[in-house]
């Protein structure tokens, strides 16, 4: 699996959004950083905690240091704990994209509702790799979150954010050697789109 940093860089390279964050390993360098950007998320780092739900390890809408330090404490206490990493918290749907390198199809692509209850929801549409625009249109028409995706309630989210995030990763998938993605959840909001927790194994 992927560090922290390879996972940022390789993020980076395709010009996929990430939140402003950073991997801390001490209470100091933690609210340091948090004071520029409140409110924050808190996760747990380890490449042995695959869902980091499971074990209490995201404390989410930190607002200040007393809650800062708190959260720090508790995190630093769950098993195989290395670090924690704090994030921008944003707000929006959350959707998922996997990616899985399938033995008998290649490069797979998939989309669908993320969050706590994927295997809840079991919302998700696949492609092999790779796909065009249009791939990319109907995967995200052929979801459930999609009807909300589109407008509800008078609020509509950033479809075409998803629509070019969708694309980049089929061409990530094509060209690095990547076993499994997972991009869970990607934050949809009205203007913008984050990778808000980012899984890869590399072959």
């Amino acid at each position: 699996m992927l560090t922290f940093e390879e996972t940022e860089k390789l993020m980076k390279k395709y010009h996929i959004p990430l939140p402003k964050q950073k991997l801390v390993k001490s209470l100091k360098e933690a609210k340091n950083f948090s004071k520029k950007i409140y409110p924050v998320v808190m996760k747990v780092y380890s490449p042995k905690i695959i869902h980091k739900t499971d074990v209490g390890g995201i404390i989410a809408d930190i607002r200040n240091d007393k809650e800062l330090e708190d959260a720090f404490k508790k995190i630093m206490k769950i098993k195989n704990a290395e670090g924690v990493v704090i994030q921008k918290y944003v707000k929006g749907l959350e959707t998922i994209i996997g990616g899985l390198n399938d033995k008998q199809f290649g490069p797979c692509i998939s989309f669908g509702t993320g969050g706590i209850f994927v295997e809840v929801m079991k919302d998700l549409v696949f492609r092999v790799c790779p796909i065009s625009k249009k791939d990319a249109d109907k995967m995200i028409k052929e979801t459930k979150i999609y009807k909300i995706l589109k407008g509800y309630r008078g609020k509509k989210y950033y479809i075409d954010g998803i629509r070019e995030t969708l694309l980049k990763i089929s061409k990530m998938m094509e060209n690095e050697n990547i076993e499994e993605l997972d991009i869970n959840p990607l934050i949809v909001g009205e203007k913008e789109i984050y990778a808000a927790d980012v899984r890869i194994i590399r072959e």
